[in-house]
């Protein structure tokens, strides 16, 4: 909840009148003592014995989302890190302690330094009934940067690269009969040190790029399962948005397994569909009903895996949503279930100045996305970032689209290049789309953003063909911003033509081929004194001089795209952003989310009728 609050600028000869997240006076204050640089109001939220404490994976739970049957190993773990590669020891304790899934260089982590090696241990009591009648014991991680190799009671279960995907292994047989397991986690986070998907984090933070998020960032848990289970189950929507497309990826042995899906809404079943479980099944759905951001209807699925004796129980949920390029009045236009859709985004860059990569609660993981939708916005893009499951959970209920980046390599090293680096980006783009094709708030996937990390034009084009033949269901922008900043130019590839202007709006035609977009523009700053990243420099794109100057020239630049979008045949556009990042204040929000700059009864004015406007036929 906001309250209004004057806010006396320090150095300023005004005030402006905003609305300001109350907090308690020991807000800034973190479980291990410390003060946070920049304490958000759920930064006194967190301890070792609530992190980040909901069922990690919405998209597949078992048995039921409501009622997960899971044991979270979020929490304290002790730690060491050190400046060099060495092989972890086992059955020693290590002095320091992390709180995890807090990347080390937050403050939320209780560490708050970066290092390019760490070794995480903790010693986990199972529960018996997780290794009873053959079940098997899989754990989960969401997500660790750089390079993790995961060892139970010394053996090595899983070696995994890349800082942006999930990963899994089945634990059993490394299992001592009883007692306590002792888990071990080699980390190796070079940054910026090698080239490897970082998106904008910085081992020295400068600018545009921010601080880096080592370690693990995202949540781990432990699961009971089968000998053979379900690991993914996608629900892709049918064309005609009364089916879907279920593809099932399975963990062990899947020979002579059969798959049961019925479907429900609101709690009904309105389809239901059997199969061998290793080949894609069509499910029909009785009286369909779209996904829009209007109505982000979500269909919920009850599955069960068959294999001899054996039973998988999960469930899952999908939205029925189409989205296409088709010819509007003669000219490429983008159409969500088959009506063109204007896609009004703003750029998230989903940092928090407590947890870095990692929203401190999921309260707080909700709330860009709600302020978003306040705003009305219908679009998000995603940027430079993959981010946790729940993410993509409360876009997909919340009801936003969302353009996906890929995280870049790091930028400037676009000629240095070896083949190992390409390939082992292409290789990370495929996981990437592979892990969240089944996302029903994913429109579109940007493989590469103003050039960062593309070492040639037609690099741009192969990622598109790439990523199109793995998910054909999606748009593709080939790269976001072809009119700067590194490797210029036009792929000629892709679903999209897509500018950055700053202050713009750009207003680029579709081609013959192509839909066009804005990819980026707006960037209006305005500082907040008591709400700045410490020691940040100040980067402003266009700075105003308080609150109403801020809405009144977004207003303004908004009103561009209200008046001239559908005449120029505009698909979308991506305003620059949702909250201030470190040293960049041209956020909608203050980076601690404590401070809403703009008056949002007034954005929201003119965001909705620019999307009434630009997606008429």
């Amino acid at each position: 909840m906001t309250k209004k609050a004057t806010i006396a600028l320090t150095g300023l000869a005004f005030a402006i009148g905003i609305a300001s997240t109350a907090m308690a006076a020991d807000g800034a204050a973190v479980w291990k003592g410390q003060k946070a640089p920049l304490p958000t109001p759920w930064t006194a939220e967190v301890s070792p014995s609530n992190a980040l404490p909901e069922y990690p994976r919405p998209q597949l739970a078992r048995p039921s989302l409501d009622h997960p049957r899971w044991m979270s190993l979020n929490g304290l773990w002790q730690y060491a890190a050190s400046d060099a590669s060495r092989a972890p020891t086992f059955g020693q304790a290590l002095k320091a302690q992390v709180l995890v899934p807090y990347p080390i260089e937050s403050a939320l982590s209780g560490v708050q330094k970066h290092s390019d090696f760490m070794v995480y241990r903790k010693l986990v009591e199972i529960p018996a009934d997780f290794t009873a009648s053959g079940q098997h014991v899989r754990l989960n991680f969401g997500a660790v940067a750089q390079d993790a190799t995961v060892y139970v009671n010394g053996k090595e279960v899983a070696k995994h690269e890349g800082g942006y995907t999930s990963f899994a292994a089945d634990i059993t047989s490394a299992l001592r009969p009883q007692g306590p397991q002792e888990i071990v986690v080699a980390v190796h986070a070079p940054v910026d040190g090698a080239d490897v998907m970082v998106g904008k984090q910085r081992l020295k933070p400068d600018g545009i790029f921010y601080t880096a998020a080592s370690g693990i960032w995202q949540s781990v848990w432990l699961e009971p399962v089968p000998a053979t289970s379900l690991a993914q189950l996608d629900f892709a929507p049918a064309a005609s948005l009364d089916a879907f497309t279920v593809t099932a990826t399975l963990q062990g042995d899947g020979k002579d397994a059969t798959l049961h899906v019925t479907a429900y809404a609101d709690g009904k079943p309105v389809g239901e569909a059997s199969g061998a479980a290793g080949k894609p099944m069509r499910l029909a759905i009785a009286h369909p009903r779209p996904w829009s951001p209007q109505d982000p209807f979500l269909y919920t699925f009850k599955a069960t895996l068959t294999h001899g004796e054996a039973r998988d129980d999960v469930t899952a949920y999908a939205g029925l949503r189409t989205i296409a390029i088709a010819k509007v009045g003669g000219r490429n236009r983008i159409v969500l279930n088959g009506k063109p859709t204007f896609l009004l985004a703003t750029l998230d860059q989903g940092y928090w100045p407590d947890g870095i990569y990692t929203a401190p609660t999921d309260a707080a993981l909700r709330f860009d996305i709600q302020k978003t939708k306040d705003f009305g916005f219908n679009t998000i893009r995603k940027h430079i970032k993959v981010e946790p499951a729940r993410w993509y959970y409360w876009a997909d209920r919340i009801g936003l689209m969302v353009w996906q980046d890929m995280p870049s390599l790091p930028n400037g090293h676009n000629d240095k290049l070896s083949d190992a680096d390409k390939a082992r980006f292409r290789k990370d783009v495929s996981a990437i789309v592979g892990q969240l094709k089944g996302t029903t708030s994913i429109i579109g996937w940007i493989p590469f953003n103003e050039g960062w990390g593309q070492w040639s034009i037609p690099a741009a084009a192969e990622l598109a063909t790439q990523i199109k033949q793995l998910d054909p269901s999606r748009l593709v922008n080939a790269r976001s911003g072809l009119n700067c900043c590194d490797t210029k130019g036009d792929p000629h590839a892709g679903d999209l033509y897509d500018v950055h202007d700053y202050q713009g709006p750009g207003l680029p035609g579709p081609d013959a081929t192509r839909a066009s977009m804005d990819g980026e523009h707006g960037g209006l700053t305005l500082n907040v004194p008591g709400h700045l990243w410490p020691n940040a420099a100040i980067n402003p794109y266009g700075a105003v001089k308080d609150s109403t100057a801020l809405t009144d020239g977004y207003v303004a630049n908004t009103a561009v795209l209200r008046d001239k979008a559908h005449a120029k045949g505009v698909s979308g556009s991506v305003y620059t952003q949702i909250t201030d990042v470190e040293g960049e204040h041209n956020g909608l929000y203050t980076y601690d989310r404590k401070v809403e700059k703009m008056d949002e009864a007034k954005v929201r004015a003119i965001n909705e009728a620019t999307i009434r406007a630009a997606s008429q036929p």
